[in-house]
């Protein structure tokens, strides 16, 4: 790690001094190469974690080479923007931090690296990449990636490793200007604490357990298809609706023609173009699903759905679960689950349930309210590279695709 960091060090001086233009024509070959290479990777990511072949070739590849686009064209934004305040003007730079760390999770890793890898390349920083030991090998082909476009030796560095191997020593390094964590609450705590210790200004995306909404004036087969769209990637989306609320007088229809849609989701090999759900990532990670199942039964939730592993599939693939009965502070409904297991209420807590801002629609007027900001009306989980997601509470801190900000990693100064 701690050669990784020199580079990066010794890179950033000539990375940093880069015109603008000449980065973003770094940038744009990068996409080009992860375009270039987009069945390759889709191929090795599934192999790694899991998830749908298919929705790594349509969208989440496309996605990570969109994330360089997107940020090398808002680089010839960044002009300033001098301000007058009270007859004084002051006078706005943009200058580049130094080495930023960035630690990625193993779900979508190459797509959510790259949400932080291009907007700190951008802003002319040099990058120390810790990828997640479950997923970690799209991160080296991004790195054969970025050489083939001509980044400099040093400006983008790969460390593979185990969390207390690689990830600790990253966190903790004191040469590090900025740090992006994506991840756990729990591990997101040791990694504030690591950075906190050296005075790293840190962003955090960490868990949730958000909530999805369905009213009783909702279009119910939208609200349908997008509830049992929930199941993706067998839960484990961290922008997944985790907690299904729906209105009293629509909860039976609603509840009939989500169970038909959920049993009619066909898991299996997430090679074959025909799977809805592929597997959990790795042993470990199904036996906690199961934990939470389990635990949550034995405490009065009744299953509606699943409940178990798959009995015809076995390994890894868990089924579909949706509870009832929780009780309002049980584990199964405040605790991140991160795998196919969700529960239902029909009966909503009273800050959701109602507003503040009487113009508002009740939909607006529950996100508003909802602890993760997070939140969508009409559809979810959609994300562009402009989009603020920057966490609430234990949710997490930081803006990793915020373009009404500075680029994670710049910094500002202003003067008068």
């Amino acid at each position: 790690m701690d050669a990784a960091v020199r580079a990066a060090r010794d890179a950033f001086v000539g990375w940093s001094a880069t015109p603008p233009s000449a980065r973003a024509e770094v940038l744009h070959a990068i996409a080009d190469g992860i375009e270039r290479r987009a069945a390759g990777l889709a191929a090795v990511e599934t192999a790694d974690n899991g998830a749908l072949l298919r929705s790594h070739v349509n969208s989440v590849i496309p996605r990570a080479a969109a994330n360089f686009r997107f940020f090398a064209d808002w680089l010839g934004r960044l002009d300033g923007g001098d301000l007058e305040i009270r007859g004084h003007r002051e006078q706005v730079s943009w200058a580049p931090s130094g080495v930023t760390g960035v630690i990625t999770p193993w779900n979508a890793p190459l797509m959510l690296a790259t949400w932080r890898i291009a907007p700190a390349l951008t802003a002319g920083n040099t990058v120390v990449a810790k990828p997640p030991e479950w997923a970690p090998l799209t991160a080296s082909l991004l790195a054969d990636v970025c050489a083939e476009a001509g980044l400099p030796d040093g400006v983008f560095n790969v460390v593979q490793g185990l969390g207390r191997e690689a990830g600790a020593p990253l966190a903790a390094h004191p040469g590090l200007s900025r740090l992006c964590f994506t991840g756990s609450v729990a591990t997101g705590r040791q990694v504030a604490a690591a950075a906190g210790a050296q005075l790293t200004p840190a962003s955090l995306e960490l868990g949730g357990k958000s909530p999805l909404l369905v009213f009783a004036d909702a279009d119910l087969d939208l609200a349908v298809r997008h509830a049992a769209g929930q199941y993706d990637n067998a839960g484990q989306v961290c922008l997944a609706g985790t907690r299904l609320l729906v209105a009293e007088p629509v909860a039976g229809e609603f509840l009939d023609r989500f169970l038909a849609a959920a049993a009619a989701l066909r898991q299996g090999d997430p090679r074959s173009p025909d799977t809805d759900i592929g597997p959990n990532i790795t042993r470990e990670h199904l036996a906690r699903v199961d934990g939470f199942v389990r635990r949550a039964i034995a405490a009065g939730a009744r299953p509606l759905l699943g409940g178990a592993v798959n009995p015809e599939l076995g390994g890894l693939y868990y089924q579909p679960t949706l509870l009832a009965d929780a009780a309002p502070g049980a584990e199964i409904v405040t605790e991140e689950v991160f795998g196919p297991a969700r529960p239902r209420r029909s009966r909503w807590p009273t800050a959701l349930a109602t507003g503040w801002r009487p113009r508002c629609s009740p939909a607006t007027r529950s996100g508003r309210r909802a602890s993760r900001p997070g939140w969508w009306r009409g559809r979810s989980g959609s994300t562009a590279s402009s989009s603020a997601t920057c966490g609430r509470r234990s949710a997490g801190r930081g803006s990793p695709g915020s373009a009404a900000r500075a680029a994670p990693g710049a910094s500002t100064s202003t003067g008068t």
